[in-house]
């Protein structure tokens, strides 16, 4: 296909338009819809990963909408009434439905590289971290796009009826919409007896992709390898569907997507876990002394290493050989709902905890650190909450440092007076008690804050821990 062929189908067919819905519509709903993807490590505009499933997550809305533009383009020899004339010329049926389908191809993915340019732009503003793993989230992005339009195209050339295309693009939201809330789920129970849904292979056929909720998370290869078997078929059907000519033909050329079906699920892991992995690469860590970090954060770690080497000194000098003795991210990834695990030895921490996020550079980082040491929180993983840890997080850094104060996090007046009004009582009784006996309610609420059994703030008013 020429440019001159190219320009001629530009003009006198629906692609040029299906490419400005992609990239206007998508780039309205990053910029102007408050959600997530603004705040965190996880924007869409923080990390390339992440960057890459967030653009990928508007597939859930603009995949349907790609098979129906591609649908009505099906229509257009049949709305033109050219069927029989187009048929009698001696070019291949397959030379036009190249163009037709070429030409699209070209304007879908021209509009969703855009797209992610524009946010790759601003991720190299706002990391050191580069690397090539995001790459397949996005092609294979792009492909679902051109797959859903060639398969749109060619259900529109084998059913030609102007309810064709409303009922493709409203039946490729509802696949999509099922596989992310029932069909392509699957309940779990964690150990804490908390219920929740993980996906499942069958979700993997739906272009969406989960929330982005860690900076650490990606797809697998055996993701992207399924989903592409899937895609190919998809578009094989969609084309030949494009060139047949009788009933026979037409139901002859569903074998490709069926047949992708079958082999992407056999490909596609059952596994949650091998479905969403950590990036290793990302995860490895970079070191200042005791205090480390991802490397995808390598930039934060000259901001961190004073304060978290100060931190260490000052819980050494409250807690002696019990005190931990490195600070690290943490990097672990564990499922929504389940129990945080942390250590004895090492102040385990995130940049998008609460107390971290808010403490600003050195001192108040300094006391999040302390409490991420003290009393790290026993919230289950992906939830948020207010309640004793919190209380018991500031009486314990208040120990440490000699003197109550609000940490950071404690954003609104009435909140501080809350925790203050539940955290001073405590502390004063504690500071009064013979120092032996603070250590052994300091010792008591450790116990219970880091293996998440029991109540911390019960410990530290000289109830049970357990």
């Amino acid at each position: 296909m020429n440019v001159s062929v190219l320009r001629i189908e530009l003009k006198r067919s629906v692609a040029l338009w299906a490419g400005a819905v992609v990239l206007t519509t998508a780039l309205a709903f990053l910029y102007l819809i408050p959600g997530s993807w603004w705040t965190g490590t996880t924007s869409w505009t923080a990390q390339w990963t992440s960057m890459a499933l967030w653009t990928r997550s508007m597939l859930f809305y603009l995949w349907p909408l790609a098979v129906g533009l591609g649908a009505l383009q099906g229509l257009r020899d049949h709305r033109s009434k050219m069927s029989e004339l187009l048929t009698s010329t001696p070019r291949p049926a397959r030379h036009r439905a190249a163009t037709l389908a070429g030409t699209t191809a070209i304007t879908l993915t021209s509009a969703f590289t855009l797209l992610v340019l524009v946010g790759a732009v601003q991720v190299l503003a706002n990391t050191e971290y580069t690397h090539l793993g995001w790459l397949p989230i996005s092609l294979v992005g792009a492909l679902f796009l051109v797959a859903g339009a060639v398969l749109g195209m060619g259900a529109g050339r084998a059913l030609p009826s102007v309810l064709t295309p409303p009922a493709l693009a409203m039946g490729a939201f509802v696949f999509t919409a099922l596989m992310h809330m029932s069909l392509g789920r699957t309940e779990t129970t964690t150990a804490a007896g908390i219920e929740s849904t993980e996906p499942s292979r069958v979700s993997l056929l739906s272009p969406g992709v989960e929330e982005v909720r860690d900076v650490l998370v990606t797809l697998s290869a055996s993701v992207h390898v399924g989903q592409t078997i899937w895609l190919l078929g998809m578009a094989a059907t969609g084309f030949a569907l494009l060139v047949a000519a009788t009933p026979r033909v037409r139901l002859i050329a569903l074998t490709p997507v069926l047949a992708g079906v079958v082999i992407t699920l056999l490909v596609l892991p059952s596994d949650p876990r091998r479905m969403y992995v950590v990036d290793e690469a990302a995860a490895e860590l970079v070191c200042d002394g005791p205090v480390c970090v991802a490397k995808t954060h390598q930039a934060r770690l000259a901001d961190l290493a004073g304060p978290g080497k100060e931190a260490l000194r000052l819980l050494h000098g409250a807690l002696g050989s019990q005190a931990p003795v490195s600070v690290r991210e943490n990097t672990a990834v564990l499922p929504e709902g389940s129990t945080p695990q942390w250590s004895r030895e090492t102040v385990l921490f995130d940049f998008d905890d609460d107390i971290i996020a808010a403490a600003a550079k050195g001192e108040e980082l300094t006391w999040a650190l302390i409490a991420k040491g003290m009393v790290p929180g026993c919230t289950p993983v992906g939830w948020s909450g207010f309640g004793n840890d919190d209380f018991a997080q500031t009486v314990a850094v208040g120990w440490v440092l000699g003197d109550l104060r609000s940490l950071p996090g404690t954003a609104s007046a009435s909140l501080r007076r809350e925790v203050d009004a539940e955290a001073r009582p405590v502390w004063t009784e504690l500071k009064a008690l013979p120092r032996a006996e603070q250590l052994s309610r300091i010792n008591a609420m450790r116990a219970a804050a880091l293996s998440c059994k029991g109540d911390a703030f019960d410990a530290l008013k000289g109830g049970a821990s357990r």
